[in-house]
């Protein structure tokens, strides 16, 4: 069974687990591994993933198979938006990464539906997201629910600056 849940102080190991295994298996293939190692052990680390839990404004669910987390992704608002998020009024929409074995078991939409009632929940008018530029799938995720590319920006992973689409859609 499929189901969303809220990250907990207590699910910051598996947090932490997801992540690192997750970003690996999207950027892996493009990244020096030295760069993704520096970048996994600091940005996936248990304190600083910790940190952005406690974070005003940002909050963090699990998409979860048979009570097993399998996905998650990160919501941010208000002042825990990234500066580069360009809607006002805009709920972002920072990550959302599903582990291999569970990807086209429609765990991403079911995210992206708690997205959106999060969204509607804080009478947010847009959601905004960044989106590796070379990422095709995830592209073709969001322009099926109406993201249109309204900018770019650099993802530094450890020393390779990256471009990421900033996309948009109404809520």
């Amino acid at each position: 069974m499929h189901a969303i849940r809220q990250v907990t102080e207590a699910d910051i190991p598996a947090l932490v687990q997801m992540a690192r295994t997750t970003f690996a298996d999207t950027f892996a293939a493009n990244t020096a591994p030295t760069d993704m190692q520096q970048f996994l052990a600091t940005a996936y680390a248990p304190a600083q993933l910790m940190r952005e839990l406690h974070t005003s404004g940002s909050t963090f669910w699990f998409a979860t198979v048979d009570e097993r987390p399998a996905g998650y992704m990160k919501l941010n608002v208000d002042t825990a938006v990234t500066a580069d998020v360009q809607a006002h009024n805009a709920l972002e929409l920072e990550r959302i990464y599903i582990l291999p074995d569970y990807k086209r078991h429609g765990l991403a939409s079911l995210l992206y539906a708690q997205a959106l009632v999060q969204a509607k929940a804080r009478g947010k008018v847009k959601i905004a997201l960044g989106v590796w530029e070379h990422n095709e799938p995830a592209k073709a995720f969001y322009a099926h629910r109406g993201f249109q590319k309204v900018g770019e920006h650099a993802f530094v992973v450890g020393q390779d600056p990256q471009h990421d689409w900033l996309m948009e859609a109404d809520i």
